[in-house]
């Protein structure tokens, strides 16, 4: 390829606009927009392979987009009328095909690149010390799949020269993109169906131990690699039959795809285990990828498991782990007795410094909330003025410490919990044990936990 005649098509032509339009687009809708994405430890700047899976979950939008550019572009020659003028020329039509691609993967991949950089400084100047990489198959797989894309569209738009062809395409992908997603989480909330994994969008993350399984990460590899090269061969094709012919490497690369795409869809999404394995310090443990929170979640921690103890003696838990077990959307998280465990996704405990680390750990220990506490779920919330009136019990305090500040929407609990607080100082010392001990039992079994306190029930 003539790099001179590539930089004059790069100079003169609206090939650079996607590129520019993906990384402007992507970062007015990080930057701008104060979405989930911000939040957790799967937020797009925490971890490296949540930002990988982050920027990928917007090709939803892009890699239809890029198909539309790419149709536009391929409409070049026929609005000007100089199809045969141009194929009359003694360069080969594959040349003319392979200078035309260039000229449009370059920008869009280096539009999608600088984006992964931006997202890759922010991460590595975030407290994370865990690198995997993991994340580069996710983020490599993204630029071939708007590479492909856009080629794919000016093969199209060369084999059908219609100002609607752009248009038809974009809204057919992104109809059959939402569609297989849609489809996908009917049946499957947990993960997507085979077909569905034809689409390169991946899932919003929720669960930073999470990633794209290299089975998945291939199988899309292949399908990607056959739909570019019926795109070239589309732009080169000089007849009907060829025409025809071009369809084969898309749908090979798509049937190879379904073979490779895991047997059980469960298995789209598997665990990194590297980044789960625990790393610990004494009863105190987390998983490497979040290994920059152990020395101070351990040095709080010690004090935690003995004002624990002091409460609950023989039951009171014996050491302290990060969560790690996976669940749908609003089920229960599995408690048990010997361990408190500690999830950065509660804003309660990502918040938390100091002693107020041991407060909330006191109360976690204490009376665990079994619904969970993420950006995207706010059920555990409700358990807050409990948690509260025991870690203070714990801690000794003459007044009722929240662990959160009380809002407008909750003041009916914190008015019952006040009043909870003011009857227990009042009773006998081995009664307010047994409440506490009582309460412990009802949490741990998901159970009424301030009727327990109160004495109103017993779990």
């Amino acid at each position: 390829m003539n790099g001179r005649l590539l930089g004059t098509e790069l100079k003169r032509s609206a090939a650079p606009w996607p590129g520019l339009v993906v990384l402007a687009g992507s970062l007015a809708i990080f930057f701008l927009i104060d979405g989930i994405w911000w939040r957790g430890t799967a937020g797009w700047t925490a971890h490296w392979t949540p930002m990988a899976l982050w920027t990928r979950s917007w090709l939803l939008y892009w890699w239809p987009l890029a198909a539309g550019f790419g149709a536009v572009y391929g409409l070049r020659e026929s609005r000007s009328r100089m199809t045969e003028l141009v194929a009359t020329t003694p360069r080969p039509a594959w040349r003319r095909a392979t200078l035309s691609a260039a000229a449009m993967a370059i920008p869009l991949a280096s539009g999608f690149g600088l984006l992964t950089v931006v997202g890759a400084v922010r991460v590595a100047l975030g407290p994370t010390t865990y690198l995997p990489l993991g994340w580069l198959p996710i983020s490599l797989v993204a630029v071939l799949a708007l590479v492909a894309a856009a080629v794919f569209g000016m093969g199209i738009a060369r084999a059908v020269p219609s100002v609607l062809t752009p248009p038809a395409l974009v809204l057919s992908l992104l109809m059959t993109c939402m569609l297989l997603q849609q489809n996908a989480e009917e049946k499957l909330p947990s993960a997507p169906g085979r077909f569905a994994l034809l689409s390169p969008a991946t899932a919003q993350p929720r669960q930073m131990l999470l990633t794209l399984s290299a089975s998945v990460d291939l199988g899309q590899a292949l399908w990607l690699l056959g739909l570019l090269t019926t795109g070239l061969a589309l732009l080169s094709a000089a007849g009907k039959r060829a025409r025809l012919l071009a369809a084969i490497p898309a749908l090979a690369g798509a049937v190879l795809a379904l073979l490779v795409f895991p047997a059980d869809v469960r298995d789209t999404y598997v665990v990194d285990k590297a980044a789960a394995a625990m790393v610990c310090d004494g009863p105190v443990c987390v998983t490497r990828a979040n290994s920059s929170h152990l020395p101070e979640l351990a040095a709080h921690g010690r004090e935690a498991l003995r004002r624990m103890r002091d409460a609950l003696g023989e039951q009171a838990p014996t050491e302290i782990r990060e969560n790690t077990g996976l669940r749908a959307l609003g089920d229960h998280r599995e408690l048990t007795g010997g361990v408190v465990l500690v999830d950065f996704d509660d804003p309660l405990i990502a918040e938390a410094s100091g002693d107020g680390l041991t407060r909330v750990l006191v109360a976690q220990g204490l009376v665990p909330n079994c619904a969970a506490r993420t950006p995207w779920e706010s059920g555990g919330l409700a358990d807050v003025p409990v948690q509260s009136i025991a870690a203070s019990w714990a801690l000794g305090d003459h007044r009722l410490q929240p662990l959160r500040t009380p809002d407008a929407y909750s003041q009916l609990s914190w008015e019952n919990a006040e009043a909870s607080w003011a009857k227990l100082p009042a009773l006998p010392a081995a009664e307010q044990r047994s409440r506490i001990a009582l309460a412990h039992a009802a949490a741990l079994s998901c159970q009424d936990k301030r009727a327990a306190l109160t004495g109103e029930t017993s779990p």
